[in-house]
């Protein structure tokens, strides 16, 4: 069983059969440092799940790059606002490491779940846990200042210091690289 089969059980047990023909559509892929998985101004229509490897969600905002998320291993996520409403995604999705990766289309994932209903249960809770995922983030930037945020990656994501660079993680943060030596010397 592959590892993103057991992230679905986790979330939601499948059954045999549903194991199966998902195992089918899924497509391993790999992809260099800084090589893109998928570009902003086209439409989203694949998930991914990371097998190994680390990549960024962002976006460029008056030359200024924004990263909404890193995704590492045993992760799956998509541009969900460029698939539902069919419009040109504004994210990048680039490897900070070589990184190996299942992608799956969701037009052929969707009609799986028309005929598994624990695919259909799973992907609704992996949605719910995606969303409050994202509220939290929202919240994060809009309620505390650079030197809570900086501590509660730090405690969350630990694991994830030595595999980015400073200027990724000021980006994440929503500061200059600038001020986060200087949190990080304070700390």
């Amino acid at each position: 069983m592959n590892e993103f089969i057991e992230f679905c059980n986790k979330i939601s047990p499948l059954d045999e059969v549903s194991s199966v023909e998902l195992n089918i559509i899924l497509k391993l892929r790999s992809v260099k440092k800084n090589e893109f998985l998928a570009y902003s101004n086209s439409h989203s229509k694949e998930l991914f799940f990371i097998k190994k490897g680390i990549v960024k969600f962002c976006f460029n905002g008056d030359g200024k790059e924004f990263i909404m998320r890193f995704f590492e291993e045993n992760i799956m996520f998509a541009d969900i606002e460029s698939y539902a409403k069919n419009k040109y995604s504004k994210y990048d999705i680039i490897a900070i490491e070589d990184t190996e990766y299942y992608s799956l289309s969701f037009f052929e994932f969707e009609q799986l779940c028309l005929k598994h209903h624990k695919l259909e249960t799973f992907f609704r809770k992996f949605m719910t846990i995606a969303n409050l995922n994202m509220m939290e983030r929202i919240s994060e930037i809009l309620e505390e200042d650079a030197k809570k945020r900086y501590s509660n990656f730090v405690t969350k994501n630990p694991q994830l210091l030595a595999r980015i660079s400073l200027g990724d993680l000021a980006n994440y943060l929503g500061i200059t690289q600038v001020s986060l030596s200087r949190i990080r010397a304070i700390k």
